[in-house]
């Protein structure tokens, strides 16, 4: 009987607890709690943007003030040439870092000031660099933590994403409707590996910078006619369905995998 009642007094794992009433004693693995000391990364971000709300710097973000003070902008960048590049990549790294809303502001800006190869260039620099920070900053904080603690379900999805990472961070990156802020966050708890996602995000903005980058080229005959600029005027029906084709495009490796695999699976079975 004694030793039953050792036993029950043991939870179902063995572990009854008493060692944690020793001083300085570690819980067992897999029941630490979270440090919370690994969220410093994302409280930076979040405090860069409420900061940068707060001063209302994100009003400056707009095609109404980019038009009201392009002449200043222009002769500032014809002044001072590679601090004028520095000045704007470092810019937009902070807008897409603390998820400000301008990075679209922020492209068509760098093909007015620089022109449309450079201009596109610079945005997929800048922009790849402040996801990337997003990125670490949201895995080193909850990431491995998430993954520790993955339910089947999640882990399932974990798994079918990062099969497939690069097509799927190609397909989130091309189609324009899905918040850049989100899609630098989602990789990060799914698991998916950096280089997958660096990868990923500069072949997926390429497309979508350029035709911004383009746009911004040629502002100025509407600047000096005074017409108003809206996204809309950019993201016509023939882009949209033109980027959508890219993303579709960028799932057809998924595609194939998956006939491939149930393929194989009939050929096993005949009968199934």
């Amino acid at each position: 009987m004694r030793m039953r009642d050792e036993e029950a007094g043991s939870g179902a794992d063995g572990y009854d607890g008493s060692d944690m009433n020793r001083p300085g004693a570690e819980p067992p693995a897999g029941r630490a709690g979270f440090d919370w000391r690994r969220l410093w990364p994302l409280a930076v971000l979040a405090a860069g943007l409420v900061a940068a709300k707060a001063a209302g710097l994100d009003a400056y973000l707009s095609f109404n003030q980019l038009q009201a003070h392009r002449g200043a902008l222009l002769s500032w960048v014809a002044a001072n040439g590679s601090l004028a590049v520095l000045v704007y990549c470092l810019l937009y790294v902070l807008v897409v870092a603390f998820s400000l809303p301008g990075g679209a502001v922020m492209t068509v800006a760098g093909g007015f000031l620089f022109g449309q190869w450079l201009g596109t260039g610079l945005v997929v620099v800048s922009a790849t660099l402040g996801s990337v920070l997003v990125f670490l900053a949201a895995r080193s904080a909850l990431g491995d933590h998430l993954a520790a603690r993955a339910g089947p379900w999640l882990g399932r999805m974990r798994a079918g994403f990062n099969e497939n990472a690069l097509s799927y961070m190609l397909f989130l990156r091309l189609i324009p409707i899905f918040p850049f802020f989100v899609v630098n966050l989602v990789p990060a708890f799914l698991g998916v590996r950096l280089a997958t996602y660096t990868i990923g995000t500069v072949l997926g903005i390429m497309p979508g910078s350029f035709v911004f980058a383009s746009f911004g080229a040629g502002i100025g005959a509407l600047f000096d006619r005074g017409e108003r600029l809206s996204l809309s005027a950019v993201l016509t029906p023939e882009i949209l369905t033109a980027l959508f084709g890219l993303g579709l495009l960028a799932l057809l490796p998924v595609a194939y995998r998956k006939l491939r695999a149930r393929r194989k699976g009939r050929a096993r079975d005949p009968f199934a």
